[in-house]
């Protein structure tokens, strides 16, 4: 019977997965590029069993090897209470994948030589000169102590600034307690408001010693938008998203724009607490580089393609090879702490570059990969990785805000390895 039952629930399912098509890249059968068939086809069958215990609402999965894309499917549901299908150019809140868009648009101005690594970052907001290390003592007082060198804008890349997010379980420090979570400032304010609420609070860390995740890239956001004279959002787009052709990517939905958004659940699947995806409805006032842009899936397996390519898509040049490979090296040396397997539990074994963590060790990972993969993830349930040594770029758009979005994470790279045969 329960056969039958799931069987049944997978026919359903399969009526909604949408085949190939629109694709955002060239496209090849799996054994052309060394994938099997049968094991890409395990993505539907745990989607299927997902969305058929309703802990998904739905997906989009893109999957491409060699610059050609094998794999590229919507998955159940965009919006599930009004039972919309999932379309493939459904627009996904894409959380902290904002990061390493707002890094590359970073970069490109130091290629200019207008942005370099060793500034001071009281060079560009000079307030940041004041901020004092706020040290926990024995007794749960805080001292607050002057810096011992500057923040420099090298740390905003590798997030060895200090700063930190408010409200992670992951922290248990009292300086967290002190900050707002990821993108309330921009909700709440304009780029110089953000600016002068982060620099009246401590820094967790002497600059340079600890990875610390938090809102480096939004400052760095604001950095880029003292350079250009541009929002980020509009660098971004003059500089990355037009130039791909990434024709959706936005820090601010369109009415026509917003009927694609992805929706989650009312409820958390598992613990029944209501959640919320903020940004589907609320606007924001400023483009946070950490946290606030949208795109499609289709859109963002251009940008690691990219990346992979060593910065040049189909004739556009983003950055120069050399600047990729600066980019996706560890940037951790010894002399810092490196706590990146503290934000997510599949990231033992990983440093961090410039915006993106990056894989420096064969093992220790819950997942399979190579030394030199990099990636980041999305708080919402979106998810991004390649892996230059199998010439390799996955990317995921769930609406899955609770922690079921880091279940979906370590899943789809155990499938997307395993259907790997040469």
């Amino acid at each position: 019977m329960n056969r039958l039952i799931f069987a049944a629930a997978a026919a359903a399912f399969t009526a909604l997965a949408t085949p190939l098509a629109a694709a955002p890249l060239p496209e090849a059968r799996p054994d052309e590029v060394g994938f099997s068939a049968s094991g890409l086809a395990r993505m539907d069958d745990f989607f299927a069993r997902e969305i058929a215990a309703k802990r998904v609402p739905g997906a989009v999965v893109a999957i491409a090897r060699d610059g050609k894309l094998v794999h590229y499917k919507a998955y159940g549901q965009l919006d599930p209470v009004k039972g919309t299908p999932m379309p493939l150019d459904a627009i996904f809140a894409l959380a902290s994948m904002t990061k390493p868009m707002a890094a590359v648009a970073g970069l490109t101005l130091m290629e200019q030589g207008r942005l370099p690594l060793q500034a001071k970052l009281a060079d560009y907001y000079p307030a940041f000169a004041d901020m004092k290390v706020g040290v926990v003592q024995a007794d749960g007082a805080m001292q607050l102590v002057p810096q011992a060198r500057p923040i420099l804008i090298h740390d905003l890349y590798r997030h060895t600034s200090g700063l930190m997010y408010g409200g992670r379980p992951d922290s248990a420090s009292p300086v967290a307690r002190l900050y707002p979570d990821g993108i309330a400032p921009a909700i709440e304010g304009d780029t110089q408001a953000f600016i002068e609420r982060i620099t009246k609070l401590p820094l967790a860390h002497q600059p340079g010693t600890q990875f610390e995740y938090g809102f480096s890239i939004d400052v760095l956001g604001a950095v880029i938008e003292k350079v250009s004279e541009q929002r980020l959002g509009e660098y971004l787009a003059n500089n990355v998203w037009k130039p791909l052709g990434m024709n959706d990517a936005t820090f601010a939905p369109t009415d026509a724009q917003r009927p694609r958004l992805a929706r989650p659940f009312p409820n958390d699947p598992l613990t029944g607490k209501p959640q919320a995806i903020k940004l589907l409805d609320t606007p924001t006032k400023s483009d946070c580089g950490g946290a606030c842009s949208f795109a499609t899936i289709g859109d963002y397996i251009r940008f690691g393609q990219m990346l992979l390519n060593g910065g040049e898509l189909d004739g556009a040049r983003i950055l120069s090879p050399k600047t990729v490979h600066h980019m996706t090296s560890n940037h951790l040396g010894p002399e810092i702490k490196n706590t990146v397997a503290n934000v997510e539990p599949h990231r033992a074994g990983f440093g961090f570059g410039l915006g993106v963590a990056v894989r420096v060790s064969e093992g220790l990972s819950a997942v399979p990969g190579n030394p030199g993969e990099f990636s980041w993830n999305g708080a919402f349930g979106t998810q991004f990785f390649c892996d230059p040594r199998e010439r390799l770029v996955v990317v995921v758009g769930t609406a899955a805000p609770g922690d079921l979005r880091k279940y979906y994470r370590e899943q789809v790279q155990d499938i997307v390895y395993g259907a790997m045969v040469k």
